[in-house]
């Protein structure tokens, strides 16, 4: 999964379906996250893009979408927030829950 900015995150949310993974690197329960994601790639990655944003090297786009706590993870559909959920989430709920915008 491709690690973006702030200054690429429009133009790479604003077509289809996205999720976005912020998290910061010494965050245990982010790095727990990332490997659900990589199933999740694995699994409807061909549909879905999936992006992370550091949040410590991203601080005005974490606070343009409220994330007070990590890891918080977002659907975008056609640049449009659709759902926020925040703390890990299991491949499967993800996963249904994304399956609803495609």
């Amino acid at each position: 999964m491709q690690e973006i900015e702030q200054k690429d995150f429009v133009a790479l949310t604003k077509e289809g379906v996205v999720l976005i993974d912020f998290f910061a690197t010494w965050c245990a329960p982010c790095r727990m996250m990332g490997q659900i994601l990589e199933g999740i790639n694995e699994e409807i990655g061909d549909k879905v893009k999936i992006y992370k944003v550091d949040v410590d090297k991203n601080e005005m786009l974490a606070r343009t979408y409220g994330i007070m706590s990590i890891p918080t993870l977002m659907i975008f559909k056609d640049g449009v927030a659709k759902e926020k959920h925040v703390g890990v989430w299991m491949q499967n709920e993800c996963v249904e829950t994304l399956k609803k915008y495609l």
